[in-house]
């Protein structure tokens, strides 16, 4: 019994034992797996941070709305030519560095024609002609002998301005009253009022040239004669005038047709003046009219001021009234 007792009691010890070690066995266990569990966690992070960073693909550019800030791309647009305000504000700033008198006239071709721009604040209206005054002369000369065809001494007046050429031609259109009417008329026709001076107020000069003629009607003679088909040859002499006409103005802008005039006033300061029909692209036709005195009252300077004025025309042209002549 003893035995066997004891061996029960060994038993029950063996088992009272057992029971803790067990309990032991299973705490380790879940130790070691909360300990692995730890270490992959850590190494984990710590590869996150190593581990390179793969760039992403390049995503397309955000597309502008009409809500969004993204910048758009705008397509150029043509610069509008300026407005007769900015017109007259940039010429005037042109005119400062001219140290001249000057005055500008542009009118679009054309009879009846209102389109024009006037620039500069003198008009000349009490200032002679001079030779300008050559191109209704002439006119009238070729209408008087009902022919389309200039003679040499039309030529003479027309394309070198020759005074000897145009006073032949001033005698033949009859007394001095007669001429100046017949020379009127030409004007009259096209609306320009001006009355043509039929007396030498200085003998040492033409009569014809002696008469006043503002630019503005200047304007309005030329842009009617422009589309006239009589006038028409006396038009394509002033295409023809010679390097010494041409060479100041608008005259060597291409295919312009001019004639110019100058003088001296009774203190021997000069005036220079230039007409003109200047071709503006597709828009048609320009009439220029312009006229300086400079300050140092030359001849020099006075075509330089006006060659200037014909630089900055060139530069506008897109922005002076022109026009088509009438069918």
């Amino acid at each position: 019994m003893v035995a066997g007792g004891g061996l029960i009691r060994d038993r029950g010890r063996h088992a009272h034992a057992a029971a803790p070690a067990s309990r032991w066995a299973r705490s380790r266990s879940w130790i070691i797996a909360l300990c692995a569990a730890l270490v992959v966690a850590a190494g984990a992070v710590v590869a996150f941070h190593i581990a390179p960073v793969r760039p992403s693909a390049t995503k397309p550019p955000l597309r502008a709305t009409p809500n969004s800030s993204a910048p758009q791309p705008t397509a150029p647009t043509a610069t509008p030519p300026p407005a007769a305000g900015g017109l007259a504000a940039d010429f005037a700033h042109l005119q400062t560095g001219l140290h001249a008198t000057v005055g500008v006239i542009v009118r679009a071709v054309g009879p009846g024609s209102a389109a024009q721009v006037a620039l500069g604040g003198s008009d000349f209206a009490d200032q002679p002609a001079w030779s300008t005054i050559k191109v209704p002369l002439v006119m009238a000369a070729m209408r008087r002998q009902h022919s389309d065809r200039p003679t040499t001494p039309m030529t003479a007046a027309i394309t070198e301005s020759d005074n000897a050429a145009a006073e032949s031609i001033w005698e033949s259109l009859g007394d001095p009253a007669t001429a100046a009417t017949a020379v009127g008329n030409v004007l009259h026709d096209t609306g320009d009022p001006t009355n043509v001076e039929s007396r030498k107020l200085r003998p040492e000069y033409t009569a014809f040239g002696q008469t006043d003629w503002s630019l503005t009607n200047q304007t309005q003679f030329l842009s009617v004669a422009a589309c006239d088909p009589r006038d028409r040859p006396v038009l394509d002499l002033m295409g023809q005038v010679d390097s010494d006409q041409r060479s100041w103005g608008v005259g060597p802008l291409p295919d312009a047709k001019v004639k110019g005039g100058w003088g001296p006033s009774p203190s021997q300061r000069y005036l220079v003046r230039q007409i003109a029909v200047v071709p503006a692209g597709q828009r048609g036709l320009a009439i220029v009219a312009m006229a300086a005195q400079p300050d140092s009252g030359t001849f020099a300077d006075g075509t330089r001021a006006l060659t200037a004025i014909g630089d900055w025309l060139r530069a506008h042209l897109d922005a002076l009234p022109a026009a088509q002549c009438p069918a």
